[in-house]
Formats: structure tokens, C-alpha cells, sequence
């Protein structure tokens, strides 16, 4: 909420650079933590930060690949993407919006980058399910620029609500299984930005311009591409901007503390699940209902 009083702010329990790798048909991104970080970051899986300058690091897209057991969340900031799947459903996430998909039970999709004037840029975060929801109904929530709302803050703090509440805004993304909180933070130079951590979430935040410092006492500076993971203490995040000023994407969510079994786009809680997945997707049998 950006509040002006001071709470325990959260140390910084682990730091990560985003490491090139390649993914789908050939798309060059940067992977800020995935399979090798498990259960780090429970409730999530992987984050993948895909902004670049040149259009053929992507345009070969993600094409047709099934999903269970998860959801994925797309945020653009540049150009867009085009979305299909197999039961009918299609569109594409523009920038400034974001697709938050519920994988649930199976869905058969392809994600395609197009670019606008040469450029391209955005995120996507991996949520596990709980064992409970993992063979739900599949759906998606998709919300366009102008409907997530952005709250200016005292003192050079402005957030893009896409999930959760910031003085009393709530987000368009809603009625999610991790009780999630997923905010934009454009931060002024030298400004600074505090946020309350509910007691049983975990917390991290991804810096994708300038730098800042992540605890009021630190000195440790965290420039773009980095992922921070707050530790377990503490009851607020406190977010000190440098002189080019600091932009993050900001996530918290419940720990699930349940086994993971993944299969590539498919994560269950068994091994055996998995293998039951890909045989219904090799039978043709994969999408439910």
C-alpha cells in the first residue's frame, strides 16, 4: 500500500540473474528461475522475461503445446500476443495487458510474438496449482491495458494493480487459488516503496529497469534482470530506487508444500500423472469436457 510508516521490512534471502535459454520453436528469453529453483519460490514455478530488440529472437513463437496442472500469466509491455487453443478460444494480450490462464485439466494452445513498430517485450509467470484444482475447469481472465488500474503513490511510487490491493485498489484479476498479489512498480529516483506481506506468503520481485536497493539497510544494488527472494521475516517489502530510478514486477503467493512432478508445460503431483497426461495427449484424449 505504499505505506509512509515503517513495518519489519523483509531481508533479501536470495538473489538470481535472469540466464538466457531458448524455448518453443526457437524464442531467445531470459529465464529468471525455473525447474532447477524448485520449491524456492512455491506457489510459482518459472518466470521468463521475453523483451528484445530484434524480432527474429521470437517470431518463431510457441507453437501448439498442451498444459495441465497450472497456470500461466502473460504480461506484455510491448507488441502483443496472438493466443489460440483447441477448444475455440482466441485472441491476443496487447500491451500494458495480461492473460492470466488457468490450465487446469488441459488445454491445447499456441502463443505467437507479433511485434508493433519492431518491438516486443513482456513476462510470463508459472502458478502450480494445489492438488485440489489442478484438474479444474480450464479458463482464462484476460484483461486489457486500460482495465488494470494504475495508483499513484506519495513520494514517486506508481503501481499497476494487476492482482491484489495497493491503497485500497484492488486488481482486475480475481478469485485465484494462491491468493496471489502481482504488481507493476515504477519507481521515481530516489523514491522509495513499502508493502505490507501477508504472514503466510512468500515474496519476490523482478527488477526490469534501473536499480534499486531491496532493504532499508542494505547495500547491495539489484540492476535489471535480477530476481529477488525475500526471506520468511518480516512484514513488508521496502524498495529504495537509485538515481535512474527502479521498476519491478512484484509477486506473492501461498505456498502450496506439496510434491511437484513436471512433465515440460505439464506439472502434477506424480510422476505417474504426468505419464497419464502425455499418453491422453498422444491418444488424443488430453482436453476433458
Amino acid at each position: 500500500m505504499g505505506d509512509a510508516m515503517m513495518g519489519d521490512p523483509k531481508s533479501v534471502a536470495r538473489t538470481f540473474s535472469a540466464r538466457q535459454t531458448m524455448e518453443g520453436a526457437g524464442v531467445r528469453l531470459h529465464r529468471a528461475f525455473g525447474h532447477s529453483e524448485i520449491p524456492l519460490f512455491d506457489p510459482f514455478l518459472m518466470f521468463d522475461d521475453f523483451r528484445g530488440d530484434d524480432p527474429a529472437d521470437y517470431l518463431a513463437g510457441f507453437p501448439w503445446h498442451p498444459h495441465r496442472g497450472i497456470e500461466t500469466v502473460t504480461y506484455m509491455l510491448e507488441g502483443r500476443v496472438e493466443h489460440v487453443d483447441s477448444m475455440g478460444h482466441a485472441g491476443d494480450v496487447p500491451a500494458g495487458g495480461v492473460q492470466w490462464m488457468t490450465a487446469g485439466s488441459g488445454i491445447i494452445h499456441q502463443e505467437m510474438p507479433k511485434p508493433v513498430n519492431g518491438r516486443m517485450g513482456g513476462f510470463q509467470l508459472w502458478v502450480n496449482l494445489p492438488k485440489s484444482h489442478k484438474m479444474m475447469n480450464p479458463r482464462y481472465q484476460e484483461i486489457a491495458a486500460d482495465e488494470i488500474p494504475q495508483v499513484a503513490l506519495p513520494g514517486g511510487a506508481s503501481v499497476r494493480v494487476i492482482c491484489g490491493e495497493v491503497a485500497g485498489v484492488s486488481g482486475p484479476v480475481r478469485d485465484l487459488m494462491a491468493d496471489p498479489e502481482y504488481l507493476d512498480v515504477m519507481l521515481e529516483p530516489g523514491s522509495r516503496f513499502s508493502h505490507p506481506v501477508k504472514d503466510d506468503h512468500m515474496a519476490a520481485a523482478y527488477v526490469f529497469g534501473g536499480a534499486g536497493r531491496f532493504h532499508p539497510d542494505a547495500r547491495d544494488v539489484y540492476p535489471n534482470r535480477t530476481m529477488i527472494l525475500f526471506g520468511e521475516g518480516g512484514s513488508e517489502i521496502s524498495v529504495q530506487a537509485l538515481d535512474e530510478g527502479c521498476r519491478f514486477l512484484f509477486f506473492s503467493g501461498i505456498p502450496l508444500g506439496e510434491p511437484i512432478a513436471w512433465g515440460g508445460p505439464i506439472v502434477m503431483n506424480t510422476q505417474d500423472e504426468v505419464r497419464q497426461a502425455l499418453t491422453e495427449y498422444r491418444m488424443g484424449t488430453f482436453i476433458r469436457g
